[in-house]
């Protein structure tokens, strides 16, 4: 018999919270967590593949049942020797003039492209979404960046608050759980 955790009408990060204390207390049993939206859903189902699980959903009406069967490594994350995640925090660098934020942004991301650098991630939160999204001015730095192995991420709140969930150009859509999850396990974090 598994773990049923039932997060509906919860919004992130809780539903992600709640079934990684799940998983932290038995690895061993199968999890199923209900939610009822599709950040959630996602969410969730990124967070079992994170860890090991293997994960199936299945629409119930409004609900969605994420059932998280546990793997043979159960999937702890590793800190690799020059692992450094990026987090985002503006569509500017630093604070000041807007437009020079701006090209300073841009000079960041180029040269980020330039370097033989070991980024393995880059988490864009608040504002830091329009970077990722339709119309940015450094797309195509970001998606150089994402041909070469780095991991673009955007806050899936971020993206809705600011009405950007369809028009994400490049990465995937992430959660704070998982993003403070790679800032924590990162050998080094760099904030802008």
């Amino acid at each position: 018999m598994g773990k049923i955790v039932d997060a509906r009408g919860l919004n992130c990060p809780e539903p992600v919270i709640m079934t990684k204390k799940a998983m932290d207390e038995d690895r061993s049993i199968a999890i199923t967590a209900i939610v009822s939206n599709e950040t959630a859903r996602e969410n969730v189902s990124k967070l079992g593949r994170s860890q090991g699980y293997g994960v199936e959903v299945e629409q119930k009406g409004q609900d969605y049942y994420i059932y998280l069967s546990p793997g043979a490594d159960n999937g702890e994350l590793e800190k690799t020797a020059g692992d450094i995640t990026v987090l985002v925090k503006s569509s500017l660098f630093g604070e000041g003039d807007n437009e020079l934020g701006q090209v300073l942004m841009k000079s960041f991301l180029y040269t980020l492209n330039e370097l033989d650098q070991q980024v393995k991630h880059m988490i864009f939160m608040n504002s830091g979404v329009r970077l990722t999204s339709e119309g940015s001015p450094v797309l195509e730095h970001l998606t150089a960046l994402e041909a070469k192995g780095v991991e673009i991420l955007s806050c899936g709140t971020c993206l809705d608050f600011y009405h950007l969930k369809e028009k994400l150009a490049v990465g995937k859509v992430t959660n704070m759980y998982t993003a403070m999850e790679l800032l924590t396990n990162a050998t080094k974090a760099i904030t802008l």
